[in-house]
């Protein structure tokens, strides 16, 4: 019953984006309303992440965490989204529901952390969302602290705030 770590492959993709929208659901739905969650469906996060390979895949990597020949979460990470070359941007980290309090978030973060290192960046970042308390703990447990700086987002109809996030690698 151990977790592997791997690169991505297209063909994980809608499998990624079912694991994505199940992790958002369970997530979220503890502070946004359903109508907020409804869309993008597991299709259509599947497609997203089909297209966002397409023109990211050379920049950008994708970790999936398989437990038992199942995937059970992924990372996803690229170059600062406010152009430091220095930083790279923990652009996401998601879980199968069942599968929180196992360690194979933190088996992603450290992954990714390391990966990050080894492309020479210096400095991580992340955007999470205000409320989602659960993940602000995980990252700051993980050596993550806020800088200040907020975004306004949409999911679905519902405004959100998301928190950026830094540390040292």
């Amino acid at each position: 019953m151990t977790v592997t770590l791997r690169h991505a492959t297209v063909d994980d993709l809608m499998a990624v984006g079912a694991l994505h929208q199940g992790s958002r659901v369970a997530t979220y739905s503890s502070f946004l309303p359903p109508e907020a969650l409804a869309d993008p469906t597991s299709e259509a996060l599947g497609a997203y992440w089909v297209e966002r390979w397409t023109w990211e895949r050379d920049e950008h990597r994708m970790t999936v965490a398989e437990r038992d020949g199942r995937l059970v979460g992924f990372s996803y990470l690229g170059p600062d989204d406010e152009g430091d070359p220095a930083t790279g941007l923990l652009n996401a980290i998601h879980l199968d529901p069942a599968e929180r309090g196992r360690g194979t978030g933190r088996q992603l973060m450290v992954d990714a952390l390391a990966a990050m290192r080894s492309r020479g960046w210096s400095r991580a970042v992340l955007w999470v969302l205000r409320e989602n308390t659960v993940a602000r703990r995980f990252y700051e447990r993980g050596g993550w602290t806020p800088t200040g700086q907020s975004r306004n987002e949409h999911i679905g109809p519902v405004a959100v705030l998301q928190l950026r996030y830094a540390r040292l690698l």
